[in-house]
């Protein structure tokens, strides 16, 4: 369990110090709470890396591809922590698979990452930008990044464990 505390820590560690200095870069200041259009009021291209590949600057005050945006930042922060306590509360008492763990540490560690912001400035810190033939991805950071990877893992276990006729209590 340290092992899985270590991951978590240094995901929200690294979403945190990335985001900050993306702010840093963009304010010339170190915020640690205000309104989001009050630090960096409009979006930014920083820098065109490949053409495929951009590291902008925006906020999401809502969700996922800024879905419920409308439902204001305490709704969703409410919302967001009570997730992170399922999530926890499953991780702590129902898991018992290392895959499973590790898949629940990373979903629970991107949601603080981006509940950290949400917290902080009302809204979410993106900056990873990704288009190619014509698609365009909207912009994501590292928590997103931990959800996603975290939910593929869980998906990985689940087909896994249904493949060798159920769930494992390993």
């Amino acid at each position: 369990m340290k092992n899985l505390l270590l991951i978590g820590i240094q995901i929200i560690a690294l979403d945190q110090i990335t985001k900050g200095i993306l702010l840093y870069m963009l304010s010339g200041g170190f915020y640690l709470y205000g309104n989001y259009m009050d630090v960096v009021p409009y979006p930014w291209l920083i820098t065109r890396v490949t053409s495929w590949f951009n590291i902008v600057f925006t906020w999401n005050p809502g969700t996922a591809f800024s879905l419920f945006r409308e439902m204001g930042s305490l709704f969703l922060i409410a919302v967001t922590s009570v997730i992170i306590g399922f999530l926890g509360h499953c991780l702590l008492y129902r898991a018992t698979n290392r895959m499973e763990k590790l898949a629940l540490t990373m979903i629970i560690a991107g949601a603080i990452g981006n509940l950290t912001d949400r917290i902080r400035f009302g809204a979410v810190a993106d900056f990873i930008d990704w288009h190619a033939f014509g698609y365009h991805w909207p912009a994501f950071n590292i928590a997103d990044i931990s959800i996603t990877l975290g939910v593929m893992v869980y998906i990985l276990y689940f087909l896994r464990e249904r493949k060798n006729g159920g769930i494992s209590k390993q």
